[in-house]
């Protein structure tokens, strides 16, 4: 390879790489926080041969509290899980976010069946919960690729570390009525604007 090649390779790798780490070092914009606002869950049936059957709708919010900073969530996935297994995952609408904003994210939905294997502890407390009408260890994973900008300056689209929503305690709803109130929970992430990738190869290297 030629002094050129490598110089343009060089060049390369820091415009993709190297600039939108000093970006984040220089501006450090706050990171994104997100929120379960609603978990309305209408049926959740575990069959004797391991078959979940499950109908539910999740309302999250996303809140931009940057004042310069523009999110282009580019791709969302709404990843559902009980008791650390995961059994479905929505595809939601990618949109634009802007500044100093609050958005709902589409509505996940999330119905159909799966098959379903509990430990036999987990296996008891799903009959226990069933029993109380509240489901204690739900879970949304929101899996993402976004982009943003800053100014005139736009980074390129990378994976946020997996926004988690877990520990839900849901009410189920049966003939319109529940035992309890689903109460909005927030949501953990790390810090939103650095791909979670490199930050998984620091911890390597």
């Amino acid at each position: 390879m030629s002094n050129r090649s490598c110089c343009i390779c060089c060049t390369i790798c820091i415009l993709v790489f190297i600039l939108p780490m000093i970006f984040v070092i220089i501006f450090s914009p706050s990171s994104v926080k997100f929120h379960v606002t609603e978990f309305s869950l209408t049926q959740f049936n575990l069959t004797n041969n391991n078959n979940l059957f499950f109908n539910f709708r999740v309302n999250i919010t996303a809140t931009n509290p940057n004042k310069n900073t523009i999110v282009y969530y580019r791709r969302i996935q709404a990843i559902a899980w009980y008791k650390d297994n995961d059994f479905a995952y929505v595809s939601l609408t990618p949109f634009d976010q802007g500044k100093k904003n609050t958005s709902f994210l589409q509505t996940a939905v999330f119905q159909g069946s799966s098959v379903f294997n509990l430990k036999p502890y987990q296996l008891a407390e799903y009959y226990a919960e069933t029993r109380a009408g509240v489901y204690n260890d739900l879970a949304v994973d929101l899996d993402m690729k976004v982009r943003f900008k800053y100014g005139r300056l736009k980074s390129n689209r990378f994976d946020p570390p997996i926004v988690q929503c877990r520990h839900l305690s849901v009410p189920l709803i049966s003939n319109g009525k529940s035992v309890a109130s689903f109460n909005g929970t927030k949501c953990r992430n790390n810090y939103f604007f650095v791909d979670r990738y490199s930050r998984e190869q620091d911890q390597w290297d």
